[in-house]
């Protein structure tokens, strides 16, 4: 895929989970939670259906029992293409954990009974067991193909995983973190009530928390970049000086990213001390990127490496 074309994809994805949000505030009835998209809806749609008479009630019964057996009918599908492996038996997990998510969320008022925290809790509690059993049997999935791969196969694993990455932390910064930030709106909002007036400092403060903490997430995104280019030339010839290039890039991005991601912390904590007397909250941070340097460092290595590696192949063609 074309880093073009991927850039444009995960900015749909960005529009799409922000406008999901703004869905959630102006139709809080049907979008309660993240984590219980799209079995929320999925609830109310077999819920309306079911209300409408007998017919739709029968009709209701059918799509709830097929879309729950979706897993199952995957199962089965799967033993007739190739020998089953243990983690195949979450896929019938999966199927049960369905019939009772689905059936909670098309009888809401059954929730109060498991959920003392509310239907909004119970909802996204709901739909994280199901994603959780999803998220097990893909990465169990995929770690037997990693070990069952040979090194070309591994080099296609990892530069789709890569991609994979790439799509999460879109999720996370605009499902996620901006999903914090209309919260801590509302919050806001509640704790000042007859001062509005006072608090545009403190939306700024905000804002700048929010892109603050987004922009570690969103720097990924080059490094991951670059990442996948270095590794398009290590399968092309790792012995190139194209490679080397790509490598010592890949270095210089992820030094780059810890900077900025440090220096964008400093200057927000000095920001929130100049204008403290301005501010309604305020939101102090120390960050410590033991990860963030390891992952330099690492790239440090392998440039060196690929580097090394390169000049000892040069020395025996020459020798040869």
């Amino acid at each position: 895929m074309k880093h073009k074309s991927f850039y444009i994809f995960l900015g749909c994805e960005a529009i799409a989970c922000m406008m999901l949000h703004f869905s959630r505030r102006a139709l809080p009835q049907i979008f309660s939670s993240i984590l219980a998209f799209p079995f929320e809806q999925t609830g109310i749609l077999l819920r309306i259906l079911s209300l409408s008479g007998s017919s739709g009630n029968l009709i209701s019964i059918v799509f709830y029992s097929v879309i729950c057996l979706v897993p199952v009918i995957i199962l089965l599908l799967l033993s007739k293409k190739r020998r089953l492996y243990p983690e195949d038996a979450l896929l019938a997990v999966l199927s049960a954990v369905l019939f009772a998510v689905i059936y909670y969320m098309i009888n809401p008022g059954l929730l109060g009974k498991l959920f003392l925290m509310g239907q909004r809790v119970g909802k996204a509690m709901l739909g994280g067991i199901a994603y959780s059993v999803i998220a097990g049997y893909l990465l169990i999935r995929i770690l037997r193909l990693f070990f069952t791969a040979d090194n070309t196969r591994l080099q296609k694993y990892l530069l789709i995983l890569l991609y994979i990455v790439n799509i999460i932390i879109v999720l996370i910064v605009f499902g996620v973190q901006f999903s914090n930030l209309l919260d801590s709106f509302e919050q806001l909002r509640a704790d000042n009530k007859g001062n509005e007036h006072l608090l545009g400092a403190s939306y700024v403060f905000l804002v700048l928390r929010y892109i603050v903490d987004a922009i570690p997430n969103l720097l990924i995104i080059p490094v991951v970049t670059s990442g996948q280019n270095l590794l398009s030339e290590l399968s092309a010839d790792r012995y190139s000086e194209q490679t080397a290039v790509c490598a010592v890039k890949l270095s210089r991005i992820c030094g780059l990213a810890l900077i900025i991601t440090v220096l964008s912390t400093v200057g927000l904590n000095l920001l929130q001390l100049v204008f403290i007397r301005k501010l309604s909250v305020v939101n102090s941070s120390v960050n410590i990127p033991v990860f963030s340097v390891a992952f330099v460092l690492a790239a440090l290595l392998l440039a060196q490496f690929i580097r090394e590696n390169k000049q000892l192949k040069e020395d025996n063609d020459m020798f040869i």
